[in-house]
């Protein structure tokens, strides 16, 4: 079975830094990662930062410019990063993809999501 495994979260101080990233294990045939989304406490979980055609991104508006999205094919790695963070960025931050698998010699297609990890911004 395919996985995301989430990870460089933390806390960190306004202003500062992170880069998370997003990786997929398993019997891959193919992936397409789809993005990063975040849920804060109390709020409904929110696309973040997406790819879309022809290599390009979408933003969330509250984080275009401080946040950019990328990606290593070769290691089915997803990134984020995050600069210029601040308080209202802290949530925790999921990554998406579709997948196709391998599986008993046959293919089957499924919608993945991670675990997520946890951003606290300090103020």
């Amino acid at each position: 079975q395919v996985q995301l495994v989430e990870s460089g979260g933390g806390l960190v101080q306004a202003g500062g830094s992170l880069r998370l990233s997003c990786a997929a294990s398993g019997s891959i045939f193919s992936i397409n990662p789809k993005g990063w989304y975040r849920q804060a406490p109390g709020k409904q979980r929110e696309l973040v930062a997406m790819f879309i055609s022809g290599g390009w991104a979408k933003y969330l508006d509250s984080v275009k410019g401080r946040f950019t999205i990328s990606r290593d094919d070769a290691k089915n790695t997803v990134y984020l990063q995050m600069n210029s963070l601040k308080p209202e960025d802290t949530a925790v931050y999921y990554c998406n993809a579709d997948v196709t698998g391998e599986s008993g010699g046959g293919y089957y297609f499924d919608e993945v999501w991670g675990q997520g990890t946890q951003v606290t911004v300090s103020s």
